[in-house]
């Protein structure tokens, strides 16, 4: 069931980073050029989205890495939603007013699995430690041993 709460916040989420971009696009729209204004749009409610997503989707915390990764769910998104739009209008024969929103909810799954996979995968940190356990298959440290028994 977890999961299944997951897609329904992911879902809530996404229709709260759409309203956010549009309103940020209709206000940067006054003073800057459209496309500016859209990058500026797109970059802030994707910071936006990421917090959201960390928090409200996830429920984990953020980390440098997460928000590093976090920009592959939106290329996941435009490739499948773009290479749709093409495969709709152009073989299927759907309007092109109507393909867009056909191919964005196709691209809802994937996309889904792209965020989960970066905010739920366990962070690692990179310390001397972990780097010799790593190598050699156990850090031989009091502290290791209690991390490992604890999960």
């Amino acid at each position: 069931m977890t999961t299944a709460w997951q897609v329904v916040r992911f879902a809530l989420v996404g229709a709260v980073n759409t309203g956010t971009y549009y309103g940020l696009y209709l206000l940067l729209d006054r003073w800057l050029p459209y496309l500016a204004a859209h990058v500026a749009a797109f970059a802030l409610s994707m910071v936006g989205s990421f917090f959201l997503t960390t928090y409200v989707t996830y429920r984990t915390r953020p980390t440098w890495r997460k928000f590093l990764l976090f920009p592959l769910t939106n290329a996941a998104n435009f490739v499948i939603t773009t290479a749709g739009v093409y495969v709709l209008v152009e073989w299927a024969g759907v309007d092109g007013r109507w393909a867009p929103l056909l191919a964005a909810a196709a691209a809802i799954p994937v996309t889904f699995l792209v965020s989960r996979t970066i905010m739920l995968r366990p962070d690692t940190p990179r310390t001397r430690g972990s780097l010799t356990e790593a190598t050699t298959g156990s850090s031989g440290s009091a502290e290791s041993s209690q991390a490992v028994g604890a999960k």
